[in-house]
């Protein structure tokens, strides 16, 4: 990176104000953060605190009730609480309870949060669900309802005591109730933290109250007050908020709430932020560097596309998209740029196309060469043969072979329109001029057709056409122009064949195309030569046989047809023979 570069000055600008920045939120963290997060806590319990007090002093809510708010202000704030008397007497002090109602139909309220404390694992394996049977032993507080009951062991129906173990006798518990589950509310264990008996610490500490907290009470204020909890040393805030009737003695919700997670957090992270300030620094100078380049880049980018139009390369990426100067100087430069290029380019196109039209002049010219090298020989000799029989007939040749002549002469006529005709099918094909007709239609129907046609021919060289159709479906072609396909390379086969043998058409269709394969037995073509079939005026017998082939433009209309139709066509080499074959696809 040069020290004298935009992009070294931007970097070191950028890292000085990311770790000022960093250095101050790291700071303010370590020495404050412990403080704002007891505050906020504090501050939430009282506002849940007073919103619950409020509530219930309102709506003179039932147990069931008071329980259900009790859980969800203990589930959101993470703390413990009761409802006492200024004298102490406790009224709640555990939402988490069941309540049994007894043969007799007394309804009793077990308080299970103490038993919980210490045999959380055994009680949540007894798995109470409403309608069970249990057998409770424990005893009754002297300070709160007389139907509340503190279980010390408790048993479902058929199974064996949880809890304290230390006492044989039943009669031992100052009370047993033995009946049905008709109320449940149970902690959820993931959450479950162990607090009632810090709660029922700090009510004995407390209570009775002193004057100072009995007046501010009375008041109506809100005590608030960090206490330590003696037997394990962990801080806790007690927040105590008044609840007043109207020409009554308040009530207070005592809140026990522990500030040790908080201390905890906060050693925790003087740790985090000394492993993540390392972290910091890092992140901090590698995205300066990303910054510092993403800034420049712009500069740096048009600087390169200056040097390339230098050296008449005129292929620029996108402009920059920026509404200030340097985007407008990149508009500007991508503009000449690519009015440089097109210009360029379109030269580039010219000069390419020019080479294209020569070779394919010249391409056109051999093939032109070709055709009339190749239609000059095909025409060569019946021109000939027609000229001598003529000339014959002329010189005044025996009345007993003027017949003969005059066959002869029109037989070659024929051959002759008939190259002529294919000549011109040909030329058509290869203009592009032919429309197709698609249609419907059965490759085995035209198959029949075309061999009718053929019967004389086949007749002649003792040969049978076997028409084998399997599983055919329906094809849409142009009916006349594949019926001439097939007439060509069944004539061709007829030609090529050996005499007595059979010309085997299969027709077979499956899910994605139709096949036709029209096979014969006879002379092989050369593999080298399999593609060679299809070009105009070839021939297995390189001397142009009459007796075995026709004009030689009969596979090279078919595959013009065949192209037409986008189809797949091949032609092969079989044990015996020659084997055409054509794949049209559904």
């Amino acid at each position: 990176m040069n020290k004298q570069g935009v992009t070294f000055k931007l970097f070191a600008v950028t890292v000085s104000f990311f770790l000022c920045f960093y250095g101050l939120f790291t700071l303010g963290q370590l020495l404050f953060f412990e403080n704002f997060y007891q505050y906020q806590k504090i501050n939430r319990v009282e506002s849940s605190l007073k919103k619950f007090s409020n509530n219930y002093a309102r709506a003179q809510w039932d147990s069931e009730r008071v329980s259900a708010e009790a859980v969800k202000l203990m589930t959101q704030n993470k703390n413990h609480f009761a409802i006492v008397t200024l004298d102490g007497n406790v009224k709640f002090d555990d939402p988490y309870q069941i309540k049994i109602k007894q043969d007799s139909g007394e309804v009793t309220d077990v308080s299970i949060s103490l038993l919980l404390s210490e045999y959380r694992e055994p009680f949540t394996a007894l798995q109470i669900r409403l309608g069970d049977h249990l057998d409770v032993q424990g005893e009754v507080d002297g300070q709160s309802s007389d139907h509340m009951l503190y279980p010390a062991r408790i048993s479902k129906e058929g199974g064996p005591f949880i809890g304290d173990q230390t006492m044989a006798r039943p009669e031992e518990y100052s009370k047993r109730v033995s009946g049905t589950v008709i109320g449940l509310l149970l902690p959820n264990m993931k959450t479950w933290s162990l607090r009632q008996g810090m709660l029922l610490m700090a009510l004995e500490e407390w209570f009775p109250l002193t004057e100072e907290h009995k007046k501010q009470l009375e008041r109506g204020e809100v005590v608030e007050e960090e206490w330590t909890e003696p037997w394990s040393g962990l801080r806790n805030i007690i927040v105590v908020q008044p609840i007043l009737y109207d020409q009554q003695e308040p009530e207070l919700v005592f809140s026990v709430t522990s500030l040790q997670e908080i201390s905890e957090a906060n050693e925790a992270l003087r740790w985090f932020y000394l492993y993540l300030g390392i972290g910091g620094f890092c992140i901090i100078v590698i995205m300066s560097i990303i910054y510092s380049k993403m800034v420049t880049k712009p500069l740096i980018s048009l600087n390169q596309v200056a040097k390339r139009m230098a050296k008449l390369d005129f292929t620029t990426p996108s402009p920059v998209q920026r509404n200030d100067e340097i985007g407008s100087l990149s508009d500007s430069l991508y503009t000449l740029s690519e009015t440089l290029d097109s210009t360029l380019q379109e030269l580039k196109n010219a000069n390419r196309q020019l080479v294209v039209d020569m070779e394919h002049k010249q391409k056109l010219e051999q093939i032109q060469q070709e055709f009339f090298s190749s239609a000059s020989h095909e025409l060569k000799t019946p021109l000939s043969i027609i000229k001598g029989f003529a000339e014959g007939l002329h010189d005044g040749v025996s009345a007993g072979k003027q017949d003969h002549y005059v066959q002869v002469i029109i037989e070659e006529s024929e051959k002759m329109e008939e190259l002529v005709k294919d000549m011109l099918d040909l030329a058509k094909l290869e203009s592009g001029t032919v429309k197709l007709r698609s249609a419907t239609v059965l490759l085995s129907e035209v198959v029949e057709e075309v061999v009718a046609k053929l019967v004389h021919l086949l007749k002649d060289k003792q040969l049978q056409a076997v028409v084998i159709p399997s599983n055919e479906m329906p094809i849409q072609a142009d009916i006349g122009r594949i019926e001439q396909v097939i007439f060509n390379i069944i004539v061709n086969a007829i030609r090529y064949a050996d005499s007595a043998s059979s010309i085997m058409i299969r027709i077979q269709s499956s899910k994605d195309s139709t096949m036709i394969a029209i096979e014969n037995k006879g002379i092989q073509i050369p593999e080298q030569q399999l593609e060679l079939v299809w070009e105009r005026f070839y021939r297995v017998e390189p001397s142009r046989n009459r007796e075995m082939g026709g004009t030689g433009l009969g596979l090279s209309i078919a595959k013009h047809i065949l192209d037409l139709h986008r189809c797949r066509y091949a032609a092969e080499n079989i044990d015996e023979g020659v084997r055409f074959v054509i794949w049209f696809d559904a």
